[in-house]
């Protein structure tokens, strides 16, 4: 089915069908004339993954479509100043935290600590695949349709304050990170488009992105104090539960 969308401020007109479909109802809007990009995630080639068949060769159709459509989103996407962040994106009193590492390392258990301690000030922009955009000088935040296993995402964006690289650790450390043990981090979390003229822009926006947005390496376990720690450091303000007007 193809449908309009609006997905990180971009126009975005998409032939998808089942999850990715369902998944971005949110984000339809009413038809509009010029496009910022098109995608039809029959269409394959220009993903730069040889040999697509054998990547995809363990993979249910409806899944298949869905990475696939998420894959030309955020290559699209670094023609907009925008790439994709594999993080859980949580936002609290306005502002966009995003803790990146690989799957299964607690990302979602950390931002889940967030949610216990923060309450009604603070939700989750996106579990997954949040994109990152550079607007005017300031890096936002944004929902997609691509967005988890559980499919928590807003279709809104939000100023980032902070990137944190976590790592499950005894004791809950944080400190700031930089340098080339912090690129290689970032890097592993990102899509790496094997054309050249891709990977230029992909790596002039890191180079924008870490110079803007504080990074941070984050070693914690699952006690509540892990997100006071965090949430402290990346925030420079001490936590309460009281609500800032």
């Amino acid at each position: 089915m193809e449908n309009f969308y609006i997905i990180a401020d971009l126009k975005v007109r998409m032939k998808t069908f089942g999850r990715t479909e369902l998944q971005a109802r949110p984000y339809l809007c009413e038809p509009f004339d010029i496009e910022d990009f098109a995608i039809d995630s029959s269409t394959v080639e220009n993903l730069g993954m040889i040999p697509v068949d054998d990547y995809f060769k363990e993979v249910s159709h409806d899944l298949r479509e869905y990475m696939i459509s998420g894959m030309l989103f955020y290559k699209n996407l670094l023609n907009h100043q925008g790439m994709m962040l594999h993080s859980s994106c949580i936002v609290v009193d306005g502002k966009a935290y995003l803790f990146t590492a690989d799957s299964g390392t607690g990302k979602s258990t950390h931002t889940n600590l967030w949610l216990n301690m923060f309450g009604d000030r603070a939700y989750i922009l996106n579990d997954d695949k949040p994109a990152l955009r550079l607007v005017d000088g300031v890096w936002y935040a944004y929902g997609t349709p691509w967005s988890g296993k559980n499919d928590i995402s807003v279709n809104t964006r939000i100023p980032v304050a902070g990137i944190a690289c976590l790592e499950r650790g005894e004791n809950n450390e944080i400190e700031r990170f930089c340098g080339a043990n912090a690129i290689q981090a970032i890097m592993k979390q990102v899509n790496r488009p094997r054309k050249s003229e891709y990977r230029v822009k992909l790596l002039n926006l890191l180079n924008e992105l870490m110079t803007r947005v504080p990074v941070w390496k984050l070693k914690c376990n699952m006690d509540p104090e892990a997100a006071i720690v965090s949430y402290e450091a990346m925030s420079g303000q001490k936590f309460t539960k009281e609500i800032k007007l």
